[in-house]
């Protein structure tokens, strides 16, 4: 992901690969990634990355995705990668993968998000809406993905869920206009 959104913060990165793993997991009933992502006070994170990016360990797993990896990451980049961090916090604090944990937690801590939590809630309100192309072609992903910094639009984002659902309407409205 770092490579196709320069600039990505490790707040928002955490965030979009939570979607990943959401939307990978509804779509083709199997997880993206085996690590286990857990709620911390800013959202879901993934606790193995962020210790070792910490740790200085930039090099991280990688390994050749195929088309069904690729579109989910396309699919979840065209979604919400026009989000700020901070509007993806708020966004997944108001889902219910997020809010079981956090019941669990004290401030401060972490608690896993169950797999099945987040399969359950992204085959249900979370959802792909009809209008969503989902899966889409690798190529359409790599298109996608080449222009995301260029599409970054810097005016302030709104940080209540309603209006960050509206917002990520709006601006899937907008690219199937562009389209």
């Amino acid at each position: 992901m770092r490579h196709r959104l320069p600039g990505l913060s490790t707040k928002k990165l955490h965030k979009l690969l939570y979607y990943c793993q959401g939307h990978h997991l509804a779509a083709f009933g199997v997880p993206l990634f085996h690590e286990t992502i857990s709620a911390w006070d800013m959202g879901p994170v993934v606790g193995a990355l962020w210790r070792a990016e910490r740790s200085g360990d930039t090099s991280g797993s990688q390994r050749e995705l195929g088309d069904a990896e690729l579109n989910t990451v396309g699919y979840v980049v065209s979604r919400y990668g026009r989000l700020t961090g901070t509007d993806l916090e708020h966004l997944t604090h108001s889902e219910t993968p997020w809010q079981y944990a956090n019941t669990a937690r004290m401030p401060s801590e972490s608690a896993r998000i169950e797999l099945e939590w987040i399969r359950e809630y992204f085959s249900t309100a979370g959802a792909v809406d009809d209008d969503d192309e989902f899966p889409v072609d690798a190529a359409e992903v790599r298109a996608i993905l080449k222009g995301a910094e260029a599409r970054r639009n810097p005016e302030p984002r709104p940080d209540d869920p309603q209006r960050l659902r509206a917002r990520i309407a709006q601006m899937r409205a907008q690219l199937d206009r562009s389209a």
